[in-house]
């Protein structure tokens, strides 16, 4: 690596994306829900970068490939649409972290709950909204995955 952008790529986008591969693997140590627990929790935190950047690749290795996936509108997605709107938002600058989150683990299902918030900006004008989570997760083969995923807007 001969430039600080190619550091910054490394650091930024291929470390995490490293870490979510690692994450979503299942091991033998997986005995006790706690460490299924924090593997899922990276993983949401990589997903947020993943879609901040518009990385369909890194989504499309987190989801199952009959995700369902409710929007904030109410909206019923597929993977494939919900990886297009991902990708189409990523045109714009935006920030997105999650607080509060918690898993439950039973046995090959877990349930992943939390609040996000994202500031966007469009040309101009920046926007912020925040919510809830809901999300669902299976593993299957040795690796988990999202089957389904839902956002509710939190109105303030």
């Amino acid at each position: 690596m001969n430039s600080s952008g190619d550091f910054f790529v490394w650091k930024r986008v291929v470390v995490p994306l490293a870490v979510c591969l690692f994450s979503l693997w299942a091991t033998p140590q997986d005995r006790t829900g706690r460490d299924a627990e924090s593997r899922l929790l990276a993983v949401e935190n990589v997903w947020n970068q993943a879609e901040a950047k518009g990385d369909t690749k890194a989504l499309s290795m987190i989801f199952d490939d009959d995700l369902i996936y409710v929007d904030e509108n109410g909206q019923l997605l597929t993977k494939s649409e919900f990886l297009a709107k991902a990708k189409s938002q990523s045109a714009y600058p935006q920030l997105l972290t999650t607080q509060a989150m918690s898993a439950q683990v039973y046995g090959d299902t877990a349930v992943v709950t939390g609040t996000y918030r994202i500031e966007q900006t469009k040309g101009k004008k920046r926007a912020q909204r925040e919510g809830r989570f809901t999300d669902t997760w299976v593993r299957t083969h040795g690796t988990w995955v999202c089957v389904a995923a839902q956002s509710t807007p939190i109105l303030r």
